[in-house]
């Protein structure tokens, strides 16, 4: 593969599939670097320009490797001897040189680079080859065409380097399959980005997809199912079955051990480590179904959540970590631990047993009794555990770092206890969200993430101090796949969202601004379509909903509103205040202006307007998302009095609900002429499908 002396007829040259068509400058870059100085002059790239590295041995050949996958003539090799001073690429390791010295105000950044580019040469410098790498990257955004096989770059100089050590995505490949092919394609963007953490989520009820020498079952029968569309398969007549492989309703598929150990050498050429997660206690019914000795009911189709008690679970799970370690070698073993049902385990015998032998207190401890036992497999084979934040429950494994998820309070209980927290809340990092306008956007699983809300995201909450903040190692953007049934879909909801998560990774707060983002990520859209990445197409954007751009005026603004049917906790919004404060709901019912109803009567309110006024209209807006079962009211009562004791209807409807739209918003209201100080607005819920009540105010004329 090597020759030494061999010209390379370098760099961003790469045709299509490195450059798109927009004009290139240092503000061309995603994620925006550190610090950037304009200079004057151009370098100009051609096939006579060489390729020089002071790299050795298997980082040489890394980079070599990286190289030759890329078209012609950057697949050429890199030049032995560095005796040209000018039309001269340089990849320079300064530890190599005995030189290093800090980036910018950075004393030393392991992926830190300097980029200078004059007419004459580019000189990239760095500490690692990662450095190096990423200083690459960054060339080859700001290289723009300047005729056949030839480009041009603008001469500047770059320092820059990561504010995080962990730049992470997750991608779910257990709901809906995706090829080792797709997964390739995504590490090539990731990287371009500079993200270095692909998390794979590899088994999950809806499929197990890693090849597991010990326990054929786990992909001859554990990774199929007769209904390739998840929700479908999930909510079908005959919902939640597998099948064998050779059964000719089959879908879906799994990694075998070669597939992973191409993958894996892939991404590292990258300077990407893949993470697996191997899902427990819970979210393991795939596992039971084909293995239901390690569960509580010893049947299959019974159980979700691995029977903790039993110790041929233990064996099993080891068994399968021992594979799974073989193969990633990966810093941390993703473990799940999220979302245990552990209802199973209040009636087990085993588990019963588990509690009274460990002096456990309760099922909460029993996870607890899990967690810990793996993490201390792991530690023994020099892995660290990895796991949703509901690995706290019940206490945390001593060396465990956890992956905030539920909001940011895991994160902030992780790092206060001395833990590493990686942070990755819903409502900022959850990119199977809609990212526009619901109506105009394929379905999606309910909540509304726009570009600039990913982008807002600061990973550090403001309640740590310096110390504890040191103690964030990263942050991670996550993709569920329940409703992306397609490869071409799970792009349109990756991109262009994931680069604003790279550019909160990477850069500095002070460096970024959400305006300047977003017209170089319409570059990158532009340039991720000629590549045959299918992104949200970003200049088409519709943006928030038109109710929420500004607060509303009306009678009952600012008054008291009493609760005679309480509103959820989990959705209180703004509490008392919320239906009164002149805020609008946005495009999703968790972002603080809906407040939510689950309790018998749902919505009933009294809103008291402190006098009796002439009024003309009552009426609140209403979202329905059926995926979460929320739906619109099947009937609404207003009513109004004087004294507060005797009421009148002014209005009395009933509406079918139905699930035929999977997002709806819908006004309810009356309008005509009353005089009233109160007013009672009822929402009751449709007796078949029940669920949740969202509304955002009750706007009064």
């Amino acid at each position: 593969m090597w020759k030494s002396n061999t010209i390379v007829y370098v760099l961003l040259l790469v045709t299509v599939l490195l450059i798109g068509r927009s004009k290139a400058s240092a503000q061309s870059v995603i994620p925006v670097p550190l610090k950037v100085e304009q200079e004057s002059g151009i370098f100009h790239i051609s096939k006579a320009t060489k390729l020089y590295t002071n790299l050795k041995g298997k980082e040489k050949r890394t980079l070599a490797d990286y190289l030759i996958t890329l078209p012609a003539p950057f697949n050429a090799g890199i030049n032995g001897k560095k005796n040209a001073r000018e039309n001269v690429i340089i990849l320079q390791k300064m530890e190599n040189t005995g030189r290093r010295k800090p980036v910018g105000n950075v004393p030393f950044n392991p992926e830190g680079y300097t980029l200078e580019v004059t007419p004459a040469q580019v000189l990239v410098q760095a500490d690692t080859d990662a450095g190096l790498f990423y200083g690459l990257q960054t060339l080859l955004q700001l290289a723009e065409p300047a005729g056949e096989a030839a480009w041009k770059v603008q001469a500047m100089r770059v320092e820059d380097a990561p504010r995080f050590t962990y730049r992470g995505f997750m991608l779910d490949v257990s709901r809906h399959f995706r090829s080792k092919e797709f997964v390739k394609k995504q590490i090539d963007a990731l990287a371009r980005y500079k993200l270095n953490r692909l998390h794979l989520h590899l088994t999950d009820g809806a499929g197990w997809r890693i090849e597991i020498k010990k326990y054929p079952r786990l992909t001859d029968f554990a990774a199929w199912r007769p209904e390739a569309v998840w929700k479908k398969w999930w909510f079908g007549e005959d919902a939640r079955k597998y099948c064998e492989q050779d059964d000719p309703r089959a879908q879906g598929g799994f990694y075998t051990q070669d597939d992973v150990r191409e993958l894996v050498r892939y991404a590292a050429q990258r300077h990407i480590t893949i993470i697996p997660e191997i899902e427990m206690p819970a979210h393991s019914e795939e596992v039971l179904a084909a293995y239901p000795e390690f569960s509580c009911s010893g049947e299959p189709y019974k159980n979700a959540d691995f029977c903790v008690g039993n110790e041929r679970a233990f064996t099993f799970l080891e068994d399968v970590l021992t594979e799974v370690m073989a193969l990633f070698p990966s810093e941390y073993i993703h473990i799940g631990g999220d979302e245990a049902g552990k209802a199973a385990w209040k009636n087990c015998p085993k588990c019963q047993q588990r509690i009274k032998e460990e002096r456990l207190k309760d099922v909460n401890e029993l996870q607890s009794y899990l967690i810990h036992r793996i993490e201390v497999f792991l530690n023994a084979h020099g892995r660290k555990l990895l796991g949703w934040d509901e690995i706290m429950e019940g206490g945390l494994a001593p060396n465990a770092t956890v992956l905030s998820w539920r909001g940011e309070e895991g994160g902030i209980n992780a790092v206060k206890a001395g833990h590493r927290a990686i942070m990755a809340p819903g409502s900022h990092c959850y990119l199977d969200g809609y990212q526009d306008a619901p109506y105009s956007q394929p379905e999606a699983i309910g909540r509304y993430l726009p570009l600039s809300k990913v982008y807002s995201y600061n990973p550090v909450p403001a309640a740590l101090t310096k110390d504890e903040a040191g103690l964030i190692y990263g942050v991670q953007a996550n993709l569920w796949s329940e409703y992306i049934p397609t490869a071409e879909q799970c792009e349109y909801m990756i991109y262009p969202r994931l680069l604003a998560l790279a550019e909160v990774a990477w850069s500095e707060p002070s460096r970024k601004s959400y305006p300047d983002f977003r017209l170089r990520a319409l570059q990158a859209v532009e340039w991720l379509q000629m590549q045959g990445y299918h992104p949200f197409d970003l200049k088409n954007e519709i943006g928030g909903r038109p109710e929420a751009a500004e607060p509303v005026r009306h009678l009952a603004l600012g008054k008291t509103v009493k609760y005679n049917a309480p509103y959820n906790k989990s959705y209180q919004a703004q509490g008392d205040k919320t239906l009164t404060d002149g805020i609008r709901g946005n495009w999703t019912y968790s972002d603080g202006a809906w407040q939510g109803f689950i309790s018998r009567d749902r919505l009933d309110v009294t809103i008291d307007l402190e006098a009796e006024q002439d009024i003309h209209s009552v009426g609140a807006d209403f979202i329905q998302v059926v995926g979460p079962e929320v739906f619109l009211p099947a009937e609404i009562i207003i009513s109004v009095s004087s004294d507060g004791t005797d009421y009148h209807e002014l209005l009395h409807l009933t509406h079918e609900v139905t699930k035929a739209k999977p997002i709806v918003f819908k006004n309810y209201g009356w309008q005509g002429i009353a005089t009233a100080r109160y007013v009672r607005y009822q929402a009751r819920a449709d007796k078949e499908f029940g669920g949740w009540i969202f509304t955002d105010e009750i706007v009064i004329k």
